[in-house]
């Protein structure tokens, strides 16, 4: 108080929060990061600046998180990513089948409010940081303007998954903007500066709905005007369509010729003013009477941001290691979008919105890309992680950062367990150690099979009531025709079987059938040719044979390409097995896709054709009998650490004729068990967008729903009904000495058998 009794100042309300490991930023990433930590038994603090989680993929811009599966565009078969960023993108397909952005915000917060180790703080600003020493974090400080709350949060370790990195930046960790020049890295892909830019641009969507009665339109002042004028791509069929909204429109993108960070808010009003002018010459231009009964549901008010700063860390991926698939000693995540760069004069540019150019299958990424080397209990993560330009073109989509999101979280949860510092895992001793934590949560790492050495599964002996054979898919009595070259991918291991299926012909003509494999181990890109037969058909339904000469000493994928000819059509199936499928050489434009990539010589990228599959309902498999039945689910399949396809089908399943599947592991003693992994199947060949898409199923047809685990005395130790989830872990309330384990499972229909990648018993 003053002299005369007045309050000269007050403070804001400060509260001292603490934690092991401090998250900030709540998107996919930051969420991944937090639930797997937490989920380690680390209490976590999780600093969001929104008031809702996941960034991007919020309802707040409503962008469709996606990775690797690329929209089912490209070559990456069963590549969804796996683990805490599978999880929910699986319960939004559960519980939102239909794309609501809305929903998913709930899905979020459900799967964060209900973890006891993490404390939520959202609409709150970290903007100071406090450091014990040079290297050393000791605390941020963030405000929350809604309850007028200064937060001092300590931590022992901090992850950076805040977008833009600004704890890694105030805490002086080194960091790059823009494009490198191509001398640095040697990439090929790398943009001239002047003519395409050095930074991708922000995007604001819309939503729109028909309301059944006549609306008019009055823009607001700001909004553009002449918009033919200055938008090209207006007049463009593959971007603009009066029946496009929402992620349809990602191409509405500015800001790349300014600071990605300090002018976001002038790149959100240039947004606005692009948004609602496209709107009012929708509306208004006279062009679209259709449209006379359509309102403006819904425009973003925030920007989706693509790129700003990236992080130096101890290692810098490249476009060489994503092109050419370099493996890495330390390999934690995996990646697969294509190289996607966008002309930094986004909308106003002409030309194509973006430069997309995919890899043949997918690519590690190393430990060293997520921490660096001057703060040591520092680890970043998201499209702040260390990577090129270009890279950074595959690594900033969502669903690659938040697997990356999860190593993080293990990473620090192990420091925190083992008194280590994140540095520590970069030891070849001990990356193994993260390595197989990280296999055993869900995740998935390409090139990696790392069994647990204290799984009990590995000491048992096993025995299947029953194994399913593969003799190919039951005809539905309907026909494809087969416009486009079509492909049964499955895996064979021992000579080629003998294959018949029902053709109809509308006149004399050739079936040429082709036999493929990938050049590139556990690839699906079909580009080594190894025979070719060429059946003469007639008019009419017919039955044809045949048989290829190729044997294979060990397990691998195949394809038995149908060349493209309208007058022939095949058979269809309604049958589905796990780890086989049915690839067609088609169009998908929204991943520049067009059956064939052809890149100029000088950029360093690979030509190829692109097959792809069908999503259900459409998505049928080729009617054809396999002559040997084909032996691609045995026992010795469950017991890699693989858990999901990769060069075979990696699991056991039981024939359809089994009333009853049942595995029974029995050891030589009786064994303490405490905790049982099991490891479904969730259809990693499915993109689950998260909105906007839409999917058939809200649950994947391949999961086992109903099972019972029963111990040598035949006591219930767990009873799942309507299981949806790839990872199931049953923690016993108390630990169980047997000698024996029954597992009864149930199929999950009757055209679809009980399969089960793995199990994990501790």
């Amino acid at each position: 108080m003053n002299s005369q009794g007045f309050v000269t100042s007050r403070a804001a309300r400060c509260e001292k929060v603490s934690g092991d490991v401090v998250v900030i930023g709540g998107g996919l990433t930051g969420v991944c990061c937090a639930l797997t930590a937490a989920r380690r038994g680390t209490k976590v603090v999780l600093v969001q600046d929104r008031p809702v989680l996941g960034g991007n993929a919020s309802s707040e811009v409503r962008l469709w998180a996606l990775g690797a599966t690329s929209h089912m565009g490209n070559n990456n078969r069963w590549s969804r990513e796996g683990g805490a960023i599978d999880e929910i993108m699986t319960e939004n397909v559960f519980r939102n089948k239909e794309g609501n952005p809305v929903i998913f915000d709930t899905v979020l917060l459900d799967l964060v409010m209900r973890e006891p180790n993490i404390r939520m703080l959202l609409n709150t600003v970290v903007y100071k940081v406090g450091k014990s020493s040079d290297d050393t974090i000791d605390y941020v400080v963030a405000y929350n303007p809604i309850n007028e709350t200064r937060y001092e949060i300590k931590g022992r370790f901090f992850a950076d998954c805040s977008g833009d990195g600004l704890v890694s930046y105030l805490a002086g960790a080194p960091y790059r903007m823009g494009s490198e020049d191509r001398a640095v890295y040697g990439e090929g892909f790398t943009p001239d500066k002047q003519t395409y830019g050095e930074l991708l641009g922000h995007t604001i969507l819309f939503y729109m709905k028909d309301t059944g009665k006549p609306v008019e339109y009055v823009a607001p002042d700001f909004a553009l005007r002449d918009v033919e004028k200055h938008i090209s791509k207006i007049h463009n069929d593959e971007y603009f369509s009066i029946h496009h909204h929402g992620c349809k429109y990602w191409w509405i993108e500015y800001g790349g010729r300014l600071d990605t960070i300090h002018d976001s808010e002038d790149i959100k009003r240039e947004l606005w003013k692009v948004v609602y002018g496209i709107w009012n010459y929708i509306k208004n231009s006279g062009k679209f009477p259709e449209m006379a009964t359509y309102t403006l549901e819904w425009v973003g008010t925030i920007p989706g941001k693509r790129e700003s700063r990236r992080m130096q860390g101890i290692y810098t991926l490249t476009q060489q290691d994503i092109i050419e698939q370099r493996a890495h000693y330390d390999a934690v995540s995996y990646g697969g979008w294509a190289i996607d760069l966008h002309p930094s004069n986004g909308v106003y540019a002409d030309g194509r919105a973006c430069n997309q150019w995919h890899s043949k299958g997918v690519y590690q990424i190393p430990y060293r890309c997520y921490l660096g080397a001057n703060i040591r209990n520092l680890m970043f993560g998201g499209r702040i992680m260390s990577s090129s330009h270009v890279a950074n073109g595959s690594t900033r989509v969502m669903c690659t950062s938040a697997s990356g999101g999860q190593a993080i979280g293990m990473a620090l949860a192990l420091c925190v367990e083992k008194n280590r510092m994140p540095a520590d895992y970069v030891s070849r001793d001990l990356i193994g150690e993260l390595q197989r934590a990280l296999l055993e949560a869900g995740q998935y790492i390409p090139g990696l099979d790392l069994p647990s050495e204290d799984n009990l599964l590995h000491s048992a002996e096993v025995a299947a009531s029953s194994t399913f054979l593969f003799d190919g898919y039951a005809s539905n009595g309907s026909f494809r025709p087969l416009r486009f070259s079509t492909a049964s991918l499955f895996p064979v291991k021992g000579a080629m079987p003998e294959i018949s299926l029902r053709v109809r012909a509308e006149e004399p003509t050739e079936l040429k059938v082709e036999l493929r494999t990938a050049l590139r181990d556990n690839g699906y890109t079909p580009d080594n040719t190894l025979e070719t037969v060429t059946i003469p058909l007639e008019k009419g339904e017919q039955q044809i044979s045949f048989k290829f000469r190729s044997e294979f000493p060990e397990s691998r994928y195949v394809f038995v390409c149908f060349m493209a000819n309208e007058k022939v059509a095949l058979g269809e199936s309604d049958d589905l097995v796990s780890g086989t499928t049915t690839v067609l050489n088609q169009i998908n434009l929204a991943v520049s896709n067009y059956g064939r990539q052809d890149p100029p010589e000088d950029i360093g990228i690979e030509s190829f054709e692109f097959w792809c599959p069908l999503r259900r309902p459409a998505g049928k498999n080729i009617a054809m009998a396999l002559s040997p039945s084909q032996e691609i689910f045995s026992l010795d399949l469950m017991r890699d650490s693989l858990t999901r396809p990769v060069g075979a089908t990696n699991a056991w399943a039981a024939s359809l004729d089994d009333n009853a599947p049942e595995l029974t592991l029995r050891w030589d003693k009786p064994r303490r068990v405490s905790e049982i992994k099991l490891f479904f199947d969730t259809d990693f060949d499915h993109a689950m967008e998260t909105v906007q898409m839409g999917h058939s199923e809200n649950v994947m047809p391949f999961c086992v729903r109903d099972y019972e685990i029963l111990d040598a005395e035949n006591r219930c130790l767990a009873k799942v009904s309507g299981n949806y989830q790839a990872v199931n872990y049953i923690r016993l309330a108390e630990p169980v000495e047997t000698d024996s384990l029954r597992i009864r499972l149930s199929h999950p229909s009757k055209r679809i058998p009980a399969t089960l990648f793995h199990i994990v018993i501790k």
